[in-house]
């Protein structure tokens, strides 16, 4: 049984399932060597607008798999959108559907990811404290960046579980759905992306994250190289013809 699922829908939609049910989705060297060949498809397939990561048997992900960390293993994270400094940059929007656990390193690699559909069940935390462990996968950075800083940091210094509703308040994640319907309602959200110019949305997405880090007063000329190309591409001329022709446009990523 492979640890890792793919498939891509014609809406070129890319689903990636984490598929350790019976050991909660915990991550180990097959789920990693995994996500590696799942996201190599992602990258080099231009026919793949949106991803999103998801678990199977109502989990999302509940992080490192201690047992294989007790043994020695390294669980190696390497050449993946969340694996620090050497992650993968991903062009494409990532969107995390969670069910039930979102735990540790689950938990960061939702917190990797651009947008996240929970269900209203869905539990979330970063208790590696509990273990005598940190957050060294992304969580002690991103979290800060992604919720008010006392939220972020009591989640941290606490390692509790904290439901849907709390983290929707917070801004950590994006919508809420009944249980069992946030795989549905992620897909449904990465389609309405996915209908959009593919380049001006890859643009759109490195300046959003690149400019993080920018001064406000080089904030328009640092974009301006992201910019340039989408204004000049065809299909930007095809979404305006598109538009005054009242039919929806024809993509052609270029």
């Amino acid at each position: 049984m492979s640890a890792v699922l793919f498939e891509v829908d014609a809406d070129g939609v890319a689903v990636i399932t984490l598929n350790r049910p019976e050991a909660k989705n915990s991550l180990n060297n097959d789920v990693m060597n995994g996500l590696r060949d799942a996201f190599g498809q992602v990258v080099n397939d231009p026919k793949i607008r949106v991803v999103v990561m998801t678990g199977a048997g109502g989990t999302f992900c509940s992080g490192m798999d201690l047992k294989a960390f007790a043994r020695g293993d390294k669980i190696d994270g390497t050449g993946l959108p969340f694996s620090g400094e050497n992650a993968l940059y991903v062009e494409k929007p990532l969107i995390a559907a969670v069910e039930g656990y979102c735990l540790a390193g689950g938990f960061e690699v939702a917190l990797s990811c651009d947008l996240i559909v929970s269900s209203e069940t869905a539990k979330f935390g970063l208790p590696e404290v509990k273990r005598g462990l940190a957050a060294a996968g992304g969580g002690l950075v991103r979290m800060p960046r992604q919720a008010p800083w006392r939220v972020a940091l009591e989640m941290v210094l606490t390692g509790d579980h904290y439901d849907a509703a709390t983290m929707e308040k917070h801004g950590v994640i994006n919508r809420i759905t009944p249980e069992g319907g946030a795989l549905a309602g992620a897909k449904a959200l990465a389609a309405t992306i996915a209908a959009n110019g593919p380049l001006a949305v890859a643009a759109s997405k490195r300046i959003m994250t690149e400019s993080l880090d920018w001064k406000a007063s080089e904030a328009r000329t640092l974009q301006q190289p992201y910019i340039t190309p989408v204004f000049a591409s065809n299909d930007a001329k095809e979404g305006a013809t598109a538009f005054a022709e009242k039919r929806k446009p024809n993509w052609t990523n270029s």
